[in-house]
């Protein structure tokens, strides 16, 4: 296996660096335990579906950031959560990876972290 397709084993183990400033904030999501390794994506608020939307020679591609949930260290123990480090202001919905159904709605706002809960 090449070094370009090693996975890092200890991503999202320690602390996360957030990119924010101007027009550009964070989001940090509290989810509940058992959803860790969950892949949740962000897309701009009536952007379209997440499906299999591909730019290939046969239609189009969309793409959108996407991260697992990991158990996170704080002050008083691991805590699982999401965190998107660098996303343009704006309205968003949160859908677990490959699905349409929306899960959690927010609102970001430039040199601001966004942080909120997964619905139980």
């Amino acid at each position: 296996m090449s070094a370009a397709t090693v996975e890092n084993p200890y991503a999202g183990q320690g602390a996360v660096l957030l990119d924010i400033g101007g027009d550009v904030g964070a989001v940090v999501v509290e989810v509940p335990d058992e959803m860790e390794g969950v892949e949740v994506e962000i897309r701009p608020a009536g952007a379209p579906g997440g499906g299999h939307h591909h730019a290939h020679d046969h239609g189009t591609h969309t793409h959108h950031p996407h991260v697992a949930v990991v158990r996170r260290p704080v002050a008083d123990g691991l805590v699982a959560s999401l965190v998107f480090g660098e996303v343009v202001e704006g309205s968003y919905v949160l859908v677990v990876k490959d699905t349409d159904d929306v899960q959690l709605r927010v609102e970001v706002r430039g040199g601001e972290v966004t942080q909120t809960s997964w619905p139980r």
